[in-house]
């Protein structure tokens, strides 16, 4: 059974946490022998991960499974970069498990500690107790199991927190390539439907006041304020039935999203983008998984998963599988034109070389200097499209307006005549 404890040591620093023991007596006598006195000790029953120990405040009410929670990539990185820190400073794995226990503010995070501590006290591996929480990437998982054979965790935990890194910060840079161009839709769709329903309506009822024949570019932009403004709620059904069908489409039928997968990557602009960075995505994981000295075949499946455009994830499993019958990996990848030629010499002289992980590491540098040159581009690219489709918009509206004033002008100087 398991007890949940509180202890103090010789200098009368807490620790809580749990152990699997026979009964109090047995929990008392393992804290002596790690140099700890219990203050309390109560058993845990049905899962229950000793937080009725802690005040309310303190507790996390959250009632899904701990272990299938995803805590966010930057305090699983925050985490790993402690780890690394303590182990390279040769502190025990023992106590950086205590030292984090004892400075985690994050209560989703204590929980999982607390439970990882209590099984490496019981002689479970950390690769395997960090393996049965969601949180943890299998990526950091293996680069640990790879520490553990090595005995170098230190490390270990270095290239997990490196990988987590460069994975954020590319995400950050995509982000903030596509926020511009995004906030520009979002105000022409707002623009849209503002003067659809409010503006052009007002304008429509002026002139047929004043009975003004009006042009056919008034008319027709008259007529798409009219259908919004009946069936604006046909159009947010149509625009939902699209997205869903959309998201149907590529979620049961394996062709469309394939072909999907496949065009986007050929797409002018956008796909230059795309495709450098997920190889750079690709040549980094790899460069670290052969680094901390994971075989070539896990490490090639681990780094095909963390590439999320599925064609190329397919061209990695055939390339995968031509491995295993030792076929080379330059010879292989020269099969599929997702691979450019200059990956496909630089994986040949790293195999030929024996240097396969400094050839990586260039490349996934190379890659991720083209990925960064081609977000550039493409923001370049779609702010002024953005500027230009907002003020044809703003110009159709506005001669649309100002079209029929002049026949109105018309019509008032004939009745004063």
């Amino acid at each position: 059974m398991k007890y949940s404890y509180l202890a103090i040591d010789g200098k009368n620093k807490k620790y809580r946490s749990e152990v699997a023991a026979e009964s109090r007596e047995d929990v008392k006598r393992i804290l002596a022998d790690r140099g700890m006195t219990a203050i309390e000790i109560s058993e845990v029953k049905d899962g229950v991960t000793g937080e009725e120990n802690l005040p309310w405040y303190q507790r996390d009410i959250s009632t899904k499974d701990i272990h299938e929670v995803e805590l966010p990539k930057k305090k699983v990185l925050t985490t790993l970069h402690q780890m690394a820190i303590m182990m390279k400073s040769g502190i025990s794995l023992s106590m950086a498990m205590e030292v984090l226990l004892d400075t985690e503010a994050d209560k989703q995070m204590k929980r999982i500690l607390t439970i990882i501590s209590s099984e490496l006290y019981n002689g479970v591996p950390l690769s395997a107790c960090m393996d049965s929480f969601k949180t943890f990437p299998e990526i950091v998982i293996s680069l640990v199991a790879a520490g553990e054979a090595n005995g170098r965790l230190d490390m270990a935990f270095d290239n997990a927190a490196e990988i987590m890194h460069r994975e954020l910060t590319l995400s950050n840079k995509i982000k903030s390539a596509m926020m511009y161009p995004l906030f520009l839709v979002g105000l022409t769709i707002a623009m849209i439907i503002v003067m659809s329903m409010f503006v052009l309506p007002s304008f429509a009822n002026v002139f047929l006041a004043f009975g003004s024949d009006l042009p056919l570019i008034s008319k027709a932009v008259m007529a798409f304020s009219d259908f919004m403004l009946a069936y604006w709620w046909l159009v947010i059904i149509i625009v939902v039935g699209i997205v869903y069908g959309f998201k149907a489409l590529l979620k049961y039928n394996e062709s469309f999203a394939m072909w999907l997968a496949e065009f986007s990557l050929k797409v002018p602009i956008i796909g230059p983008v795309l495709s450098n960075t997920y190889v750079a995505r690709f040549c980094n994981i790899m460069a670290t998984l052969t680094d901390a000295g994971v075989s070539i075949l896990k490490a090639l499946e681990l780094s095909r998963d963390v590439v999320s455009n599925i064609y190329m994830k397919d061209c990695l499993s055939q390339v995968i599988e031509d491995v295993k019958i030792g076929t080379p990996i330059n010879v292989s990848m020269g099969h599929y034109d997702v691979f450019d030629s200059i990956l496909v010499s630089m994986v040949r002289v790293g195999e030929e070389s024996g240097m396969f992980s400094d050839s990586m590491h260039k490349m996934a540098d190379l890659y991720q200097e083209q990925a960064d040159e081609s977000t550039k581009r493409l923001t370049d690219a779609m702010t002024p499209a953005m500027t230009i489709i907002v003020a044809g918009i703003v110009g159709v509206v506005a001669v649309s307006i100002v079209m029929p004033m002049f026949g109105m002008y018309s019509v008032v100087a004939d009745s004063e005549s």
